[in-house]
This record gives structure tokens, C-alpha cells and sequence, in this order.
């Protein structure tokens, strides 16, 4: 084959690989459409300039208020089976987006754990959602959840972790590996969402989400808004990380569940072992290896009675304090 003929097919296949893409962008943002309108849950409130959603359900009376934080690229949709069943047991509790993730507003601050505090802090108060809180967090939002009680330490009555990531993790050599990783393929996901390339995949509901928060979840997942800023605040894990870890730890008078998916024997102990420990470290606490769960499907309608639990077991030791 000549030059000429093999530069032509060599251009051909490509023109070939740009149509596929530009169709499978195309049948991605028909299935989205096809979906319907995302009804908005919740209300956007103005946090100084620019607003941020939280969905709040439950009696506005019940005490001490739950509040969610979700993990990387999460948003205030992914705690919505667990919210449910909170409501249902007559308790209040919150869900929000972050900055520039979800339907909030992008901040000028950059994503790092204070930045991110600070909002829900401005939030929490602009919305008038007064504590004690028991605060929840699944995954990444561990680290939030230590630089919140550890600026609030009056307004934290006690705190569940879901599979969560601690400040101490990433003097674990494995675990910083992971989280370099993770870091470079959060800026392909960024990037494939931009361009569209997420519309309409199978991917975007791994918890098993359903009504409203399904459609939230599927829509967030493509949208490269979202996945950069979500990208962003995985980039500045280390420091994250390292500011949580300057505030002081969890007051041993605080309730602290933890739970872990998978069961104990399924995972490296030394991983399971610094999940536990703020559970262990804790006057009262109560420690969960779910066996069959996965990271995301632990917030899902199988096993998310084991995240109720915990907040039970909160609950019930708030008076012990």
C-alpha cells in the first residue's frame, strides 16, 4: 500500500471512530432527555453570593438533626435511600451539594477541607438548620467530617462513618498510591464528561438509587461541571488530609459508628484497622463489616438498614455522654 492509500484509510478510520463517538454522544443525550426533567428536591439557599442546594426531610422539630456528607464525585442524591428511611423512623435530616457540584453554584475557593467546612458551615446556618448534628459521611467525606467536628466541636453530638477515609490513612503506602491514582483517573472522568462521553452509560447509579435521586444521579454523572470540580477536590486529597488531621480528633465522649463494606476477613486488616479506629478510640462504639456490600452499594436499598443502625446506636448514646 502506498503512502497516499494508507494516510486516506488511516484518515477514514479515524472520520469512522469520530462519527461512532459523535453518535454514542448523541443516543446518550436522547436517553437523558427521554428521561424526563429532573423535578429540583430541596431548596437553594444563598450562602453569600452564590446559593447551594440542601434537601432536608423529616419532622423540622426531631433533634438532633442528621447531616450527610457524601463521598468523591457524590452529591446530596446518593444518601437518599438512607434519608428515606430516617424519615420514616420520625427523624430530621440533610442532604446538600457541594460547591460546583450537583445543582450548587461553583465557589472561587479552591476544594481543599477548609474550603469545603466553611460552606457547609455558611450553609447549615443560612439555612436554618440548627444542631447538635449527627454527622454522617461516606467514603472521602471522612476527612470533612473530622475538619467539621474539629471547627464545631459544640455542635457535633456524635458521628457515623461509612466506609470512610481517615486522616491517618495516607501514611499507609498503599493507600497513597491509590489516592494518586485515583487523583489521574478523576481528570479522564473530568474530561470524558466534558466531551459527553458519560450521557447515558450504565455507570452512573452503582448505589441503586430510584425515583428523583436516580435521575439526579445519572444526570450528575455526565456532567463535566460536576466531575471537574469533583476531580478537583480528589486532587487535593493530601492536603484535605492534612488539614483534618490538625484539628483535634473526635472527643472520646462522642458516639462513633463505623461501618465498612465487606466483611473483615475479605480485606487487609491494616485498611479495616484504620477505619475502625475512631470506633475503637471512642467511649462508645460500634463497629459494622457488612459482608456482600461494596464501597457504593452500601448506600443502597440492600444494606443501608446498616447506616440506620448506626445512627441508632448514636442515638441511643447520645444520653451517655
Amino acid at each position: 500500500m502506498t503512502p497516499a492509500r494508507l494516510l486516506a484509510t488511516f484518515g477514514r478510520i479515524i472520520a469512522g471512530l469520530l462519527v461512532c463517538l459523535l453518535a454514542y454522544i448523541a443516543v446518550g443525550g436522547a436517553m437523558i432527555a427521554a428521561a424526563g426533567p429532573m423535578s429540583q428536591r430541596g431548596q437553594m439557599i444563598d450562602v453569600g453570593g452564590r446559593r447551594m442546594r440542601i434537601i432536608c426531610a423529616g419532622p423540622p422539630e426531631a433533634r438532633p438533626v442528621v447531616i450527610f456528607e457524601s463521598g468523591a464525585f457524590g452529591s446530596g442524591a446518593d444518601f437518599a435511600v438512607v434519608q428515606d428511611k430516617l424519615t420514616a423512623k420520625g427523624m430530621r435530616s440533610c442532604a446538600y451539594d457541594r460547591a460546583g457540584m450537583g445543582l450548587s453554584d461553583p465557589s472561587p475557593e479552591p476544594r481543599d477541607g477548609i474550603a469545603i467546612a466553611s460552606d457547609l458551615e455558611k450553609l447549615l446556618k443560612a439555612a436554618d438548620v440548627p444542631g447538635p448534628y449527627v454527622m454522617v459521611g461516606h467514603s472521602m467525606a471522612g476527612l470533612r467530617l473530622r475538619e467539621f467536628a474539629g471547627r464545631n466541636p459544640d455542635k457535633v453530638a456524635g458521628v457515623v462513618l461509612v466506609d470512610a477515609a481517615t486522616p491517618e490513612a495516607l501514611t499507609d503506602g498503599q493507600t497513597r498510591k491509590f489516592v494518586t491514582r485515583f487523583a489521574g483517573a478523576s481528570k479522564w472522568a473530568a474530561f470524558a464528561a466534558s466531551i459527553g462521553t458519560l450521557s447515558g452509560t450504565g455507570l452512573g447509579n452503582k448505589i441503586g438509587l430510584y425515583g428523583e435521586a436516580e435521575k439526579e444521579k445519572r444526570r450528575f454523572f455526565a456532567s463535566g461541571r460536576h466531575n471537574r470540580t469533583a476531580s478537583a477536590e480528589v486532587g487535593m486529597w493530601p492536603q484535605a488530609s492534612d488539614q483534618a488531621a490538625a484539628t483535634p480528633p473526635f472527643a472520646p465522649d462522642v458516639p462513633v459508628a463505623v461501618i465498612t463494606a465487606g466483611a473483615l476477613a475479605d480485606w487487609n486488616g491494616a485498611r479495616k484497622a484504620m477505619q475502625s479506629a475512631p470506633a475503637d478510640h471512642a467511649a462508645h462504639g460500634y463497629i459494622d463489616h457488612v459482608a456482600g456490600a461494596q464501597h457504593n452499594t452500601l448506600l443502597g436499598p440492600v444494606y443501608a438498614d446498616h447506616i440506620v443502625k448506626g445512627v441508632d446506636f448514636v442515638l441511643a448514646n447520645l444520653a451517655k455522654r
